[in-house]
């Protein structure tokens, strides 16, 4: 690991005086079985990694949610936990956390224990070979590519179909959108357009703003605890709607390089 991610690491993000170089965001809607296990393993996949703190938001569960999160505050002292009064859905649980993160870089993740944590040090890897290989302005997401799908038939065909209905009409170039784990700077997302299910389209709209859009294999595991929240009717009717709609913020902006004039010299 570069010695820039290094560092002393305060316990799952403690919340010290100092900025945390990462935030890791995680949207929960009655997940009460995944909540220890999760949050154990991001504490171990990254204590002496990077500085960073954990931000939970539930998106008013309705299951023992969030005593189970009280509780993980108690063993992680650090753990930062915010609850949304009525459900608003995953994005704009995402965008609660990323507006109360403090990190300049953000990590989200589902939180039903099928992606692995484990990943955002790859991610972080990525991130900082990219970052460090040239002057750039242009802004980066890096989405996660889950390539072994272990979600069972009627859900894989689901997203299949989903993914391949925005890939023909946004051409944004990415496998696989609906991936919990993307890494990409708080500013960049802050001025993204924010609708319900964006986070399903932020390759397309990270390309809007003129950025770049990095696909990385990560792993994907099964869902052992809960139930899924999607299934076929919900992806197709959001893949249609809101496709259309993002074709429409696409066409809608321009962009051009800019250049400032400087006065002249006194020997001109």
């Amino acid at each position: 690991m570069s010695a820039q991610l290094a560092g002393s690491t305060p316990e799952c993000g403690s919340r010290s005086a100092s900025v945390p170089q990462l935030s890791v965001v995680v949207p929960v809607h009655d997940e009460q079985d995944n909540i220890a296990p999760l949050i154990e393993e991001i504490h171990a996949a990254l204590v002496g990694v990077i500085d960073f703190e954990v931000l939970l938001v539930d998106d008013a569960s309705g299951d023992e949610t969030p005593r189970r999160l009280q509780q993980a505050q108690g063993a992680f002292p650090g753990l930062r936990v915010l609850r949304h009064q009525r459900n608003c859905g995953q994005s704009a649980a995402v965008a609660t956390g990323v507006r109360r993160s403090r990190a300049s870089l953000v990590v989200t993740l589902d939180g039903d224990g099928q992606n692995d944590p484990a990943d955002i040090p790859v991610l972080l890897q990525r991130w900082f070979a990219q970052t460090q290989a040239g002057p750039t302005t242009a802004p980066l997401l890096l989405a996660g590519w889950r390539q072994h799908r272990r979600d069972h038939g009627l859900k894989r065909l689901s997203s299949r179909l989903a993914n391949g209905f925005r890939a023909t009409l946004l051409a944004d170039g990415a496998p696989d959108t609906g991936c919990g784990l993307k890494m990409f700077e708080r500013e960049l997302f802050l001025r993204l357009p924010h609708f319900d299910h964006m986070h399903r389209f932020l390759p397309a709209l990270v390309l809007r703003e003129g950025g770049r859009v990095i696909s990385v294999p990560v792993r994907h595991r099964p869902r052992l605890r809960g139930r899924s929240h999607y299934g076929v009717w919900n992806r197709l009717w959001v893949g249609l709607v809101d496709v259309l709609g993002v074709m429409w913020l696409r066409r809608r902006i321009r962009l051009s390089p800019v250049e400032e004039s400087l006065p002249p010299t006194s020997g001109d």
